[in-house]
C-alpha cells in the first residue's frame, strides 16, 4: 500500500520537539525524562493507539513510540496534541534498523512489535522485524532479561518468527494462538489495527526473551 503523503507532517513534528525526539545525536535518557523509570518501545506504532494507552496504564513506565514514516507518525502526534499531557512518552521518526546509534546498550526493559508489515514474499523475508538482523538489535537493546512482545494477524508471519526466534536462540515465554479468544489476557490493550481486523481471524502473540 502506499503512503499518501502529508506535505504538513515535518512542520507539525518540528512545532513540537517537546513530544517528539530529535534523531541526530545519541539519546541521553535521563534528559528526556527526568527520571530512572523503565523504558519500553513499541516499533512501529502506526497511528499510536496502543503505545498512548500504555503510556497512561502505566505511568510509573516511560514509553517511546516509534514510526518510521512522518506522515503516519502525525496522527499520533495529533492524539497527543488534543489529549490530556502523558510526561511519560516521547515519539520518534527514524528506522529501526539504526535503533543502536541512538540507544544506550541494554537500555530498554520491552521491545513492542505490533502488527508489523508481513513482507509476504519470500524474497524480503530479511525486511522482517522478527529475521536475524532485527533479532541482533533488539539483543543489544534490551536490558537481560528484557521481553519481546509480538503480535500479528498473519499466520505466515507468526509462524516464520517462532522459527526465526527459535533459532536465534530465544526463549519463548507466552505463545497464544487466538489472543482474542483465550484466558489471561483480559488486559491486553488493541492497535487501531487490531480492532479492524480481529473479527476476520485470530491475533497471534509471542512474548520472548534472549537467552
Amino acid at each position: 500500500m502506499r503512503l499518501r503523503n502529508n506535505p504538513k507532517a515535518k512542520e507539525l513534528i518540528e512545532n513540537h520537539r517537546e513530544i517528539v525526539l530529535k534523531t541526530d545525536e545519541p539519546f541521553d535518557l535521563k534528559n528526556i525524562f527526568t527520571n530512572d523509570q523503565p523504558l519500553c518501545i513499541e516499533i512501529g506504532m502506526g497511528k499510536g493507539d496502543f503505545i498512548i494507552e500504555m503510556a497512561k496504564r502505566y505511568p510509573q513506565i516511560n514509553f517511546i513510540g516509534i514510526e518510521k514514516y512522518d506522515s503516519v507518525l502525525v496522527a499520533a502526534l495529533k492524539k497527543l496534541i488534543s489529549g490530556e499531557a502523558i510526561p511519560n512518552l516521547r515519539l520518534m521518526c527514524f528506522d529501526a534498523t539504526h535503533l543502536p546509534d541512538l540507544f544506550p546498550a541494554h537500555s530498554i526493559e520491552k521491545i513492542y512489535l505490533n502488527f508489523s508489515d508481513p513482507w509476504p514474499k519470500s524474497k524480503h523475508d530479511k525486511r522482517r522485524l522478527t529475521y536475524r538482523s532485527y533479532l541482533d538489535i533488539y539483543k543489544l537493546l534490551l536490558k537481560e532479561d528484557g521481553d519481546i512482545e509480538f503480535k500479528t494477524d498473519n499466520r505466515g508471519l507468526f509462524e516464520f518468527s517462532i522459527v526465526s526466534m527459535n533459532q536465534y536462540p530465544m526463549n519463548f515465554k507466552d505463545i497464544c494462538l487466538d489472543l482474542h479468544h483465550s484466558e489471561r489476557y483480559e488486559d491486553n490493550i488493541m492497535t487501531e489495527y487490531e480492532r479492524k481486523f480481529s473479527p476476520f481471524g485470530p491475533i497471534y502473540k509471542i512474548q520472548a526473551n534472549f537467552r
